[in-house]
């Protein structure tokens, strides 16, 4: 029997990709670039299944195909606003994704970021590494505690409580949640956590807020200059989710004016373009979107991808079916 024909539009590790080859006809992007518009269109025709990841840009210009030989797009990542879910729909594409398994890498990084900015840990760093440091004095690098602090949690999906896990027992912190939905009592309970019913009225009350909500378009620019002013001024935020969430000229104005603490980003607007201004600003630190860049986290995330596939293919709803 043929084996289906599966495009990897990046490279994947190395032990996923041979248990892909076990199973698919599979080509691999070699190269590791993003394809083009045009490149995706000729794949979306050529082969039964492609595997795209958040860098792959899949808009309706690469889905206006005349007849799409493409029956699944199986995205490595939990996210798929790069995609044109729509325009996919009426191409009679599937699409799933990879929630759980890399939020606990996920809301490792946050944590990090967050003692990061509040330790100052960027500014040290790059003070060490001009060879600046003159000694240890009392007034040098002052930053801000964490321990028993307020977190504002923005999202309390997987990666959320993750993150509560980590700061209510790590740190002793309170957390403070905003949530679309209702969270359940006990759920709320086990970090000792209380929901607010505005992202308002949780901002002026954290001394960090950490953004673990989907991005998209519903909540593009989410926190803007208006919901910055909200801030406390010595307050950090935190954005492990999507760049968009974030209006990212808005932040570097607070920044620059010392209108709120800090700030520190894994993810960026226009990635991997990052705004002149961020740069800028000494108080932020900015990572290359490592969330769940590790070993573990990259390899449960490709394997995640092929029991989708494998259950589409014979013929079984796959569990992480998104459209």
């Amino acid at each position: 029997m043929t084996k289906p024909t599966v495009l990897v539009t990046r490279r994947w590790p190395a032990a996923v990709e041979q248990k892909l080859a076990a199973h698919y006809d599979v080509e691999l992007n070699r190269s590791d670039r993003p394809l083009t518009p045009d490149e995706f269109r000729e794949a979306i025709q050529r082969y039964d299944a492609v595997l795209p990841t958040v860098t792959d840009k899949i808009g309706a210009q690469a889905l206006d195909v005349p007849k799409a030989q493409t029956k699944i797009l199986a995205n490595y990542g939990v996210g798929y606003t790069h995609i044109d879910v729509e325009q996919a729909k009426t191409q009679g594409i599937a699409i799933t994704n990879t929630p759980d398994v890399l939020s606990e890498c996920t809301a490792d990084l946050a944590m990090t970021l967050m003692l990061m900015v509040a330790r100052r840990a960027g500014d040290g760093e790059r003070e060490l590494r001009a060879g600046q440091w003159d000694g240890w004095r009392p007034t040098h690098l002052i930053g801000t505690k964490v321990s028993g602090k307020t977190l504002g949690i923005v999202g309390f999906g997987r990666i959320g409580q993750e993150m509560a896990k980590r700061a209510h027992f790590g740190f002793g912190m309170n957390i403070i949640v905003f949530n679309r939905s209702a969270v359940r009592p006990d759920l709320l309970a086990t970090y000792g956590a209380t929901q607010v019913a505005t992202i308002e009225e949780l901002l002026p009350l954290c001394d960090f807020v950490s953004l673990h909500c989907p991005g998209g378009a519903e909540n593009a620019k989410m926190i803007n200059s208006r919901r910055l002013d909200l801030m406390k001024p010595d307050a950090f935020l935190i954005n492990t989710a999507r760049g968009e969430v974030v209006d990212e000229a808005a932040l570097a104005q607070a920044l620059m004016f010392d209108m709120i603490g800090g700030a520190a980003l894994d993810v960026f607007e226009r990635e991997p373009s990052v705004n002149p201004m961020l740069s800028q600003c000494d108080n932020l630190v900015m990572l290359p979107h490592l969330g769940s860049a590790t070993r573990e986290a990259r390899q449960a995330m490709g394997l995640r991808v092929l029991d989708n596939l494998n259950d589409f293919f014979e013929g079984k709803a796959p569990r992480d079916r998104v459209a």
